[in-house]
């Protein structure tokens, strides 16, 4: 039995202050107030290890790589840096490589190492298409669709909705079991209410890769954020969204219906220089990822620690609530109900913060 205590622990019914976590076998048998008879470790903070639902590497190693080594290697490093749990995200590829590349996240998946795999593309806007090579970008076919939904442990798959067989593409994903998702997309506002009709469940990066908002032809993003039902995700590395955005879009939303995700690519951790994603050259300055040349912004270099830090202090976010960003609401979303919270009886995914809300400690189970 191991006993953790803090200053403050963040439960889905308060901040405890101070506060401690008994832990046992892997799970969380008790969690209490006070100052405990004993204590194994004492941080600042104690929080549910994060959940990210959007990351395509880190640390160097890529989960397209279809390399099983460099793909544990990519968990490892946000693990270690307090994403206990992770969701591979493909970019867009030939059916026949995303199809090998899944095969390999499935294995991975299967073992408990990533939660799923999640197909950003192929099946998205060209006049939207980001960090994605326009030369591969296709219509949702049927025949496409069904056979990249064959691989096991596919969790969701990013769509745009106005392309030709959009919406029966976003039925064949929900109705497999997976959850459709709407990004890098042109729609009109009228379009993605349809696509939010068909079942789609997910922003994918609202705001990046998607039609602006303008008030005369609100878009998809007013779309999405109406629909009760949908969770957006929310780029929180401080480039790819205003704090004031994230934390005016929380406010609108509603806490439950956001999430905060990196779309950390394999420069994620590592030094200034050139990388890749997806075949496409991707050049890395102060931080900032963009394609070679001075193109569209290629993911991002953060950990979610460091988008959950951001949101309190930038972003004024309270900590329970950056807690339910972080990783209530996405575990919830890809139906993880022993994770996401501290509470007795889920698994001990628990990180132990410093005053600074940086990593101190990891426990995975």
């Amino acid at each position: 039995m191991t006993v953790l205590s803090a200053d403050k622990v963040i439960t889905p019914g308060g901040v405890l202050e101070p506060g401690w976590v008994e832990v046992d076998d892997g799970r969380i048998t008790a969690v209490g107030a006070g100052v405990p008879g004993r204590s194994d470790l004492h941080g600042a903070v104690i929080v549910p290890g994060f959940v990210d639902i959007h990351c395509h590497g880190g640390g160097g190693a890529a989960f397209d790589s279809a390399d099983a080594e460099e793909c544990v290697r990519a968990a490892a490093f946000h693990r270690e840096r307090g994403t206990t749990t992770v969701m591979a995200s493909l970019v867009t590829a030939s059916p026949g490589d995303l199809e090998r590349r899944a095969a390999v996240l499935s294995d991975l998946a299967a073992d408990g190492v990533v939660a799923g795999i999640h197909y950003e593309g192929p099946f998205l806007s060209a006049a939207r298409k980001g960090a994605h090579d326009p030369a591969l970008l296709r219509d949702p076919d049927p025949t496409t669709v069904k056979r990249l939904l064959r691989v096991p442990h596919v969790r969701m798959m990013t769509v745009a909705p106005e392309l030709d067989g959009g919406l029966d593409a976003l039925r064949r994903v929900r109705d497999a079991g997976a959850i459709p998702a709407i990004g890098h997309t042109d729609a009109t506002y009228e379009v993605t209410r349809e696509a939010v009709g068909a079942g789609a469940r997910v922003a994918t990066h609202l705001f990046n890769g998607m039609r602006p908002l303008h008030h005369r032809e609100p878009g998809p993003i007013l779309a999405l954020l109406d629909a009760p039902d949908v969770t957006v995700e929310l780029i929180g590395d401080g480039v790819h969204l205003h704090p004031a955005i994230v934390a005016h879009i929380t406010r609108a939303k509603g806490i439950s219906g956001a999430a905060l995700v990196t779309d950390a690519i394999a420069a994620a951790g590592m030094s200034d220089g050139d990388y890749e994603l997806g075949g496409l050259g991707v050049e890395v300055r102060e931080g900032v990822a963009r394609l070679s040349g001075g193109g569209s912004i290629a993911g991002s270099t953060a950990t979610a620690a460091t988008v959950f830090r951001r949101a309190v202090r930038e972003s004024g976010i309270t900590l329970p609530d950056a807690v339910r960003l972080s990783a209530t609401n996405p575990a919830m979303l890809l139906g993880l109900t022993d994770r996401g919270s501290v509470s007795p009886g889920l698994r001990a995914d628990l990180l132990v913060l410093d005053e600074d809300l940086a990593v101190r400690k990891v426990l995975t189970g």
